[in-house]
């Protein structure tokens, strides 16, 4: 069938006075492509049916683990294949008469067949890393890098097998001639290979992207660069910083991306409370908490619950230790929360919290949790400000005081 597209395409150059040469570079020129469309166009073919029923499938039924196949890919590379196969089975054919070029798209080729092969062999392994990370004892024994370590081994293979593929040699013998000359570069691009090394760590674990805000010894601010050897970050106060980038992989850095790319910033604050005036509620305070609109009702609710509990367990309260009661520290802590949640500066999705820590020398900590919608540095601080003169100001009307060292 191809050998007569191919004559077809002779008698049409004929017809237009061509030489039989060019006649036949012409047709054999156009068979070549149209093989290479045809290729394009079934790989095309190929996703459309895989997409449209093979995953519908997989999403229906009822185990998780076929899902990995669509999550990393593995039939789409595998669509891939279509046309080093086509082209295996007709170069022979569609370049009959042109030796060499029959003979370079062979090798172009072979070479793409192995790229493929590769990133199949590459997401089949990340199918059953994904698996394996679903499981529960994965936790216990993670195999992440080991993992990492397969993929990087199969992508060194691949790399030599080019190698050796076009050279026409041994992939034995391309190492041999590696491990002479390693030595050598090791000592003269010792940076530079640390620092090649350090970047794809950096990439491929998704550690450091341009634009993050990290905070590393003197370093803090925005990543501007990564190159080869070095990390370029620009101060808050707009210096530059330089880091070796192989010192990001073997040293601890902070990057703030995780808090920009969230829904607020962490406001994480302590103030210390005199342990000397916590009291349990008088009437008289009680009065008083009543009138402020945020906790009247909690206030009032609350009180109404412990006099049914001691009521209804026939607790003395003439003696104030007796029984459930509440105190200003507590009410102080429901006023706290009730004003985090009333306050529009702070993301009320995120985790709002109130809490007492453990008492000190130093009084009793009342920690509270909360994000700021706003990211933005300087926002942020005056939130955060905000939001303290207001809880250090509200003490003293709870009967309270702040422990301060003489």
């Amino acid at each position: 069938m191809i050998k007569k597209y191919i004559d077809i395409l002779k008698t049409i150059g004929h017809n237009m006075n061509l030489s039989d040469q060019a006649s036949l570079a012409i047709a054999e020129g156009l068979a070549t492509l149209s093989l290479l469309v045809l290729s394009i166009l079934l790989i095309f073919l190929a996703k459309f049916i895989i997409t449209r029923f093979i995953y519908k499938t997989i999403t229906r039924t009822k185990t998780k683990a076929d899902d990995l196949l669509i999550k990393n890919r593995v039939l789409i590379r595998v669509c891939l294949l279509i046309p080093a196969i086509l082209i295996k089975t007709y170069a022979t054919d569609v370049l009959h008469h042109f030796a060499g070029a029959q003979n370079t798209l062979l090798k172009a080729n072979t070479i793409y067949e192995i790229i493929i092969f590769v990133l199949i062999i590459i997401s089949v392994i990340n199918t059953i890393s994904d698996y394996y990370e679903s499981l529960q004892y994965s936790k216990a024994k993670p195999i992440k890098g080991l993992v990492q370590f397969i993929k990087i081994f199969i992508y060194i293979i691949c790399f030599l097998l080019i190698v050796a593929f076009l050279l026409h040699t041994r992939v034995s013998k391309i190492l041999i001639g590696l491990g002479t000359i390693s030595a050598v570069l090791m000592l003269v691009f010792q940076d530079t290979i640390k620092g090649f090394v350090g970047g794809i760590q950096l990439s491929v674990n998704d550690m450091l992207r341009i634009g993050d805000w990290i905070v590393m010894g003197n370093a803090d601010g925005n990543v501007l660069e990564i190159n080869l050897t070095t990390v370029k970050v620009q101060n808050w106060d707009n210096t530059i910083t330089t880091i070796p980038t192989y010192s990001l992989v073997s040293n601890p850095f902070t990057n703030w991306r995780g808090m920009s790319e969230s829904g607020g910033r962490r406001i994480s604050r302590s103030i210390n409370i005199d342990i000397n005036t916590i009291r349990f509620c008088t009437p008289e305070m009680m009065e008083k908490y009543k009138r402020y609109s945020l906790i009247s009702d909690y206030v009032a609710e609350r009180e109404e619950e412990i006099v049914e509990y001691n009521k209804a367990n026939r607790i003395d309260t003439s003696c104030i230790i007796n029984g459930r009661q509440q105190t200003n520290l507590g009410i102080y802590r429901a006023y706290l929360t009730a004003y985090l949640k009333n306050n529009p500066k702070l993301n009320h999705n995120m985790t709002m919290m109130v809490r007492q820590l453990q008492p000190t020398e130093f009084g009793v900590p009342i920690q509270i949790y909360t994000f700021s919608s706003i990211k933005d540095w300087e926002s942020y601080e005056k939130i955060q400000s905000d939001l303290f003169d207001h809880i250090l100001a509200a003490t003293e009307m709870f009967d309270l005081k702040l422990y301060q060292r003489p």
